[in-house]
């Protein structure tokens, strides 16, 4: 039976890891994890703190169904609440390397507690993690050794905002890193696109419409084996349009085919079409079309 093991603050973490109390309340940087005697089987691991590993060494983490090797150079996010399951801990490894941890204290009043949300890797599966070059690796590292000058020397008024400056620039340097994994896997992106494609195109020629409504970003992403996050941002760098977009666009098709191609009412095809309100599909196709469905079969 799996069992949870919750940390709620910074201060926790050191003291499960034997590591001497931090220096700074809301933000640690761990260079490399101690041993400790701790049966992690069946245990999923959750905590109220952001994490942002570069991690090396050997071992494995699970998130979600899938599990990650840890390799020099992969870097991996996660957020609040998420759990992770460590599946096997070498007794003589070391986990070179850094770790960010951070409270969602330390930026709440900052322009990063309002834009974090903006960074969907914090949502990625660990299969996806980005995979940074040493060139690309020296230039966080750097934004880490500031960090950490910042947390051991005497806190005055402006070290919180340089903490999170520096934070703040590991995140847009890693959407940067994230946008070059992209582009530099475009022939197996163009192979997601298409099964994305044709599984929408066999949803909507099922009777998954009828029976489980219209397909959420999630469960496309679960069918294809990776998060929404990375789907929508995968697509996006393919096509230009998020995973939703993509799925509205396939609606609107069908819906037009059966407006001009039936007498059907629209109410009737919104229902065919998986919407449980009418007002729903017509708010839509409005938006999408500047018509509404009425309108719309009648100007045609």
């Amino acid at each position: 039976m799996t069992t949870f093991h919750h940390t709620k603050s910074i201060s926790e973490v050191h003291q499960f890891f034997g590591i001497k109390p931090p220096a700074h309340p809301l933000i640690t940087i761990i260079r490399e994890w101690p041993g400790v005697e701790f049966d992690f089987t069946n245990i999923k691991m959750t905590s109220d703190l952001y994490i942002i590993g570069c991690k090396g060494g050997t071992g494995s983490l699970r998130y979600g169904r899938n599990t990650y090797d840890f390799e020099e150079g992969t870097m991996v996010f996660t957020s609040p609440k998420q759990a992770i399951t460590i599946d096997r801990v070498d007794e003589h490894s070391s986990y070179a390397g850094w770790t960010i941890l951070f409270h969602p204290n330390l930026i709440r009043k900052s322009e990063l507690g309002r834009t974090i949300n903006e960074y969907a890797f914090f949502e990625y599966a660990v299969h996806e993690a980005l995979h940074v070059s040493e060139k690309e690796k020296q230039i966080l590292s750097d934004f880490v050794g500031h960090i950490e000058i910042e947390i051991n020397q005497n806190i005055d008024k402006h070290s919180q905002e340089l903490i999170i400056t520096n934070v703040q620039s590991i995140l847009k340097y890693c959407q940067r890193f994230y946008d070059r994994q992209f582009f530099t896997r475009t022939n197996l992106n163009k192979d997601y696109v298409m099964r994305f494609e044709q599984y929408l195109e066999e949803y909507f020629s099922s009777e998954n419409l009828t029976e489980k409504g219209l397909p959420t970003v999630a469960e496309c992403g679960e069918a294809l084996n990776m998060s929404a996050g990375y789907l929508s941002d995968v697509l996006k760098a393919e096509t230009g349009r998020s995973a939703k977009d993509h799925i509205h666009d396939c609606i609107i098709e069908r819906a037009k085919t059966l407006l001009l191609g039936s007498n059907t009412s629209v109410s009737e095809i919104a229902f065919g079409l998986g919407f449980e309100y009418p007002q729903h599909f017509t708010k839509l196709f409005k938006a999408k079309t500047g018509f509404n469905p009425s309108d719309y079969r009648r100007s045609n």
